[in-house]
């Protein structure tokens, strides 16, 4: 879906203007985005696989839930909204927990650059896995894996195809963050 959203400079400063996102990607012109990871109390983190229909990197794994922050839209309010539109869960704002903000920048092909800064939350899960309702044209499944697991297999060789390929401090920064929250 196509939609409003605010551009940033390559520092990740607000430049006070607006793009329609397929622009943003077809430019390389960076922008915000949201990416919150829930995790149990019992070590799990919760992943998504990205729908098949996906433009980009479909049917990998990624972040528990992910998206584009409209132009104008305040930060946690957009994180609140797109955890229920990809999961079906109802938070509030206070209860995520900003780790920090990464810059990323994706070319997936001649004409689509995706240059992003992810505003990471974290969130704790308290509902089980069952009672999430994933959204059919963007998640394509949904699994609660053990912290070790998920460490194991993003740092690990043997699962290169399995994950989106964010940068290994992005992921190390996430697993410290929720490690130091167990």
């Amino acid at each position: 879906m196509d939609e409003l959203i605010d551009i940033l400079d390559s520092d990740g400063n607000y430049t006070n203007k607006t793009a329609m996102k397929s622009e943003a990607h077809r430019k390389g012109w960076f922008h915000p985005t949201v990416h919150v990871w829930f995790y149990t109390m019992d070590g799990r983190v919760l992943i998504q696989q990205r729908s098949k229909t996906k433009d980009v990197f479909p049917l990998l794994w990624d972040v528990s839930v992910a998206g584009h922050i409209g132009a104008g839209e305040d930060i946690e309010i957009s994180a609140v909204r797109e955890i229920e539109e990809e999961i079906g869960l109802t938070i509030t704002p206070e209860a995520l927990e900003k780790i920090g903000v990464f810059k990323s920048i994706h070319r997936h092909s001649e004409n689509l650059l995706d240059c992003e800064y992810h505003h990471a939350f974290l969130c704790e899960l308290k509902v089980p896995l069952h009672k999430l309702t994933k959204q059919e044209s963007e998640v394509e499944d949904l699994s609660l894996i053990s912290l070790v697991q998920f460490s194991q297999e993003i740092w690990g060789l043997a699962h290169l195809q399995k994950y989106v390929p964010h940068s290994t401090e992005y992921y190390r920064a996430i697993v410290k963050a929720i490690k130091n929250r167990l």
